[in-house]
């Protein structure tokens, strides 16, 4: 089922599937894994550009030598711009802590006042992927097996995914549309 709220379509899974993050289980697998960086706006990377000499003392070695190569962003196969990966692999901005949890450079920038800027928003929405059209944006869950943990303590804690990503809704969309969000959900579960 897919539900309209002005310029937006969103997949009822957004309401319907529980996820919260365990990065316990997964180590930010997300940072790590898959065939592209994080898909960037053009504003995050001029953000990026402007504030990448505040993130680069977050930053591995190994990400530093990737975007002084290739840059800050490249192009993926599917023609968008995205974060530019160490070797093929994780992302530029990837760093590990203690316990070998990918962590992301620019969000510990930020978190450490350095920076004005959070994480990418599609790094912050994740499992909601954001596909602009024309005429509408779309908003649809991302299904991925290394978000298994994250679908399993979502489900133990009952928390649907709209709810997990209660924060990054309202930074990408404003307050009004996260709580037309909730009115539906209500709605949703009025309807079971």
């Amino acid at each position: 089922m897919l539900i309209e709220i002005d310029n937006k379509i969103i997949s009822s899974e957004i309401f319907n599937r529980k996820f919260v993050c365990d990065l316990s289980a997964c180590k930010g697998a997300c940072c790590v894994e898959g065939d592209a960086g994080a898909p960037l706006k053009n504003e995050e990377v001029l953000l990026l550009t402007k504030n990448i000499e505040k993130i680069i003392p977050y930053m591995r070695p190994e990400g530093i030598k990737a975007i002084q190569s290739n840059g800050i962003s490249c192009t993926d196969a599917e023609n968008e711009t995205t974060t530019s990966l160490v070797d093929g692999k994780e992302c530029a901005f990837v760093q590990f802590d203690d316990h070998h949890v990918a962590k992301c450079a620019i969000e510990t920038a930020y978190l450490a006042g350095s920076i004005p800027n959070l994480k990418p928003l599609s790094c912050h929405l994740y499992p909601i992927r954001i596909k602009e059209f024309n005429e509408y944006t779309a908003l649809n869950y991302d299904e991925w097996k290394i978000c298994a943990p994250a679908c399993v303590c979502g489900e133990k804690l009952s928390v649907p995914v709209y709810r997990f990503l209660k924060a990054p809704l309202i930074r990408a969309f404003g307050d009004d549309f996260y709580q037309t969000l909730e009115t539906i959900a209500i709605e949703i579960d009025n309807l079971d």
